[in-house]
């Protein structure tokens, strides 16, 4: 009885030996864009601009972290790719995408006609500017009138720039002293700028702002200036489209809203959909 029952064990443990590849075989996660829509087969690489706390920063450690790089490492993970992020300015952005450095733009960019001319893209957060001053100042300034005559930082280069010129236009129209407009390679250079005493305010993302005063760092003086939708971008229609589907994906699973409200951004009310060029 004893020989029968240890032959009866080895026959069970050569079988799942056996199966134990082919059931490995079966749980390999296939990529679901096909290697001539991406920069590298199997890898889903993304520009980001790590200069966004909490959505988009590099910690202590020098790790990516925040929310539009969770977002960005689960898209990919649905995908069955691998993620692999490149930080660079937002300047270099739109650029690069166009000149295949990167597949993806995962740093928050603004959704404009003008922008989805050229590259295809997916409305998937929504955000406003706000204006931060130093804490010393704050009270100060508590609408845009108060800004008139005053030395304001920004990004180079993005929405937040174009908005900036718009409010400056918009307060020379009333008769008052327009903004003398300094443009930095980053918001964390502006920021150091603001805390210098070089400027006299950073123009910036509501997200951004708010996490700074979080902090006791800066006060966020003005917020909600010029709502507007913020957008993943693509250069590979195949591959908007297929993201698009995460995103439906994680909507309806409820990982999409949990994700934001961890981080305390608003969800978009509205249906993701892919918009570009053609479309």
């Amino acid at each position: 009885m004893n020989v029968l029952k240890f032959g009866l064990w080895v026959s069970l443990f050569a079988g799942a030996l056996a199966v134990a590849p082919t059931i490995a075989s079966a749980d390999d996660c296939q990529p679901k864009v096909a290697a001539g829509d991406l920069i590298a087969g199997g890898t889903l690489t993304m520009s980001t601009n790590p200069t966004l706390p909490p959505l988009q920063f590099v910690d202590s450690s020098g790790a990516l972290k925040g929310m539009r790089i969770e977002l960005g490492t689960e898209i990919a993970k649905r995908l069955c790719l691998k993620p692999d992020y490149i930080k660079i300015d937002f300047d270099a952005m739109v650029p690069g995408l166009q000149g295949g450095r990167w597949d993806m733009i995962n740093t928050g960019i603004f959704f404009t006609p003008a922008r989805v001319k050229l590259m295809y893209m997916i409305p998937y957060e929504n955000q406003a500017i706000s204006i931060s001053i130093a804490n010393q100042d704050k009270g100060k300034i508590t609408e845009t009138d108060d800004l008139a005559g005053k030395t304001v930082g920004v990004e180079i280069g993005g929405f937040e720039e174009a908005q900036t010129h718009a409010l400056d236009t918009a307060l020379k129209a009333k008769g008052l002293q327009g903004l003398t407009i300094r443009t930095f390679d980053t918001f964390a250079v502006a920021y150091q700028a603001l805390k210098a005493g070089q400027i006299d305010a950073v123009t910036s993302i509501d997200g951004v702002a708010k996490e700074y005063q979080d902090r006791g760092d800066f006060t966020r003086a003005i917020s909600g200036l010029y709502p507007a939708p913020v957008a993943l971008a693509f250069k590979n229609k195949a591959l908007a489209v297929a993201v698009k589907g995460v995103l439906d994906d994680m909507k309806k699973d409820g990982s999409y809203d949990k994700l934001f409200a961890a981080y305390g951004v608003p969800a978009f009310p509205d249906a993701f959909a892919v918009h570009g060029p053609d479309m």
